[in-house]
This record gives structure tokens, C-alpha cells and sequence, in this order.
């Protein structure tokens, strides 16, 4: 069982039909027994930084989705669910995530217009396999939908799956042991988003 975390910050409902669609047992779960019960985890987000920390140390849920991560339960990051797994966040201050990785959120460049919305390409990163693993089967410069204002500045780049280039090089896919995240949306993604979907799904052991 796959549980989306609800915490009145995500969008659940195209990332629960998604999933379904590629046939795995799914659900929505806000409750500490409904995490501690399933297989995986998924963390969706949209809005800002904090007030999604605030949603979820609201929710009661910090406290088991980091034991469950602790014992090594996967979780996927989705769009600001992966911002969220970073240690701190300058989005209109500063405020700290939930620190499974190391690294900070940062706002693009004035240069740059902002938000990043669209379709962008894919760059095989560091941590990159295509014969397994989250990348599985994705080849070079396929492209996924974003939308975001603010990216993270990752401490550790061998944790980067896939880059992204908007004016820089952002980490779109990024993977540590059981932690994964995807800054942009893979259920709006197509067929690309699709496969990384599936590849979650079949790391579940």
C-alpha cells in the first residue's frame, strides 16, 4: 500500500489516479496508524514553504513519517513535498523542513522569470542508473512539467538523479537510500512522469 499524506497542502487526488492507473494499492492517509501501516510513502505539496510546514506539524503526522523513514520506508517528495525534505527555506524568510536531506530552498534569479512553469528537460545527474533505480528506463533530455518559483540548492550532488537547466542547473530527480524527490509534477508529466511513477512503486520491496 502507497499512502498519500494528507496534510491540506498537496495534490492528491491526480497523484492517487495516477497511481492507481499503474495498478498499485493506493491510498489517501492522514492518520499516524494508515502511515504506519503502508509500504511507501508520498509527501505532495503546492503552495508556500511555510505554511506547508505548518500544515503538517499541524497534522500530527511529523513524528511517523520520520520514524517510518528512519526504519526505511520509501518516500517520494513531490514538487514543494520535495522542498520539504530539505533542512531550511528562504521563501519569504527563513524556515527549517523536516531535514532528511542536507541543503537549502532558494529563490530563482531575478534574470530568470519566475515561476519556472512549463515543460523542461531532463539531465542525467551523478546518481543516475538507467538500467535501475528511480531513472530506469528514462533516457536523456526527456521532459516534465514544473512549476515553481523557488529550487533547491542541494549540499550533496551525488544524490542528483536528474538535473533540470532553467538559466542554472537545479536538481529535478534527487535520491538518498529510501528518500526520493521530483521537483516537478510526474502525474502531469506524461508518459516520462508515468515510468517514474512505476519505478517508485516497483523499489517497493
Amino acid at each position: 500500500m502507497i499512502s498519500i499524506i494528507d496534510y491540506g497542502a498537496g495534490n492528491l487526488k491526480s497523484v492517487y489516479h495516477a497511481l492507481t492507473k499503474l495498478g498499485f494499492q493506493t491510498q489517501i492517509a492522514s492518520t499516524v496508524d494508515q502511515i504506519n501501516n503502508s509500504d511507501a510513502l508520498i509527501l505532495p505539496g503546492v503552495g508556500a514553504f511555510k505554511d506547508a510546514m505548518n500544515h503538517l506539524n499541524e497534522s500530527g503526522l511529523v513524528d511517523s513519517i520520520k520514524k517510518n523513514v528512519q526504519f526505511g520506508k520509501p518516500i517520494l517528495g513531490i514538487c514543494l513535498g520535495m522542498q520539504l525534505f530539505y533542512e531550511k527555506s528562504y521563501e519569504n524568510g527563513e524556515w527549517d523542513g523536516l531535514g532528511f536531506l542536507e541543503g537549502e530552498v532558494i529563490r530563482f534569479n531575478d534574470n530568470l522569470k519566475v515561476p519556472h512553469m512549463g515543460w523542461n528537460n531532463l539531465i542525467p545527474g551523478p546518481n543516475y542508473n538507467p538500467d535501475k533505480g528511480i531513472g530506469k528506463q528514462i533516457g536523456n533530455a526527456e521532459y516534465t512539467y514544473f512549476v515553481h518559483s523557488y529550487y533547491v540548492a542541494s549540499k550533496n550532488k551525488e544524490e542528483i538523479v536528474f538535473f533540470s537547466d532553467y538559466g542554472i542547473k537545479l536538481p529535478a530527480v534527487v535520491q538518498k537510500n529510501n528518500i526520493y524527490g521530483m521537483q516537478f509534477h510526474p502525474e502531469k508529466s506524461s508518459e516520462t512522469g508515468m515510468t517514474l511513477l512505476k519505478n517508485f512503486g516497483e523499489l517497493i520491496s
